[in-house]
């Protein structure tokens, strides 16, 4: 399928744009220049997928979610809403990848969470079979190879936990914190490790 704009379903796609049926997507949601959606995905209403980003088969994505450019999202992802990932970030979705020997069926696919609220940054990886719990401030650049619990802000190589964040994007609180009192936006939340 190769279209414009949804007038009924208020959903636009670039036409250097491909969606391949079928395919839903949600109200509000904006498909900008040359990206790639495969079969048997759902994308949420108000999501903005930028520039070059490719989805693969299966792929479930939430509302209200942000793809920045030159991002692939593959098969055995999962965002939940209001996820953000920055440019040039990466998943993956093999744990053990060959040419020789191929692993590219639905059962070689790791299922990879990114959780409510969740940011990515620029040029993070994201190795599979994880989950970035709720919240979560990923740093540019960090290659996470574990899952982090809600509120986390982690980066480095391999990212650590260096603090959390507020819902609201708000670093507060030292590494040893229990418990988060954002002034910002009033959030008071119970962190579990």
């Amino acid at each position: 399928m190769h279209s414009t704009q949804n007038t009924e379903k208020n959903w636009f796609v670039h036409e250097s744009s491909y969606i391949d049926a079928p395919v839903q997507i949600g109200e509000d949601t904006r498909i900008w220049h040359f990206c790639h959606i495969s079969g048997h995905v759902r994308v949420g209403s108000k999501c903005r997928i930028g520039q070059n980003v490719f989805i693969a088969a299966n792929v479930t994505i939430g509302n209200n979610v942000k793809i920045q450019n030159n991002v692939s999202v593959y098969e055995g992802v999962i965002l939940e809403d209001d996820v953000f990932c920055g440019p040039s970030m990466v998943f993956t979705n093999v744990k053990t990848p060959r040419c020789a020997y191929p692993r590219n069926t639905a059962k070689d696919y790791v299922v990879t969470r990114i959780r409510t609220g969740a940011s990515i940054g620029a040029n993070a990886t994201i190795v599979c079979g994880i989950t970035v719990g709720k919240n979560v401030l990923v740093g540019a650049g960090a290659v996470v190879t574990k899952n982090v619990p809600d509120y986390a802000v982690v980066y480095g190589n391999p990212a650590s936990i260096q603090g959390w964040a507020c819902a609201c994007g708000e670093v507060i609180v030292s590494k040893d914190a229990l418990r988060i009192k954002c002034e910002r936006c009033r959030t008071d939340a119970v962190i579990t490790k």
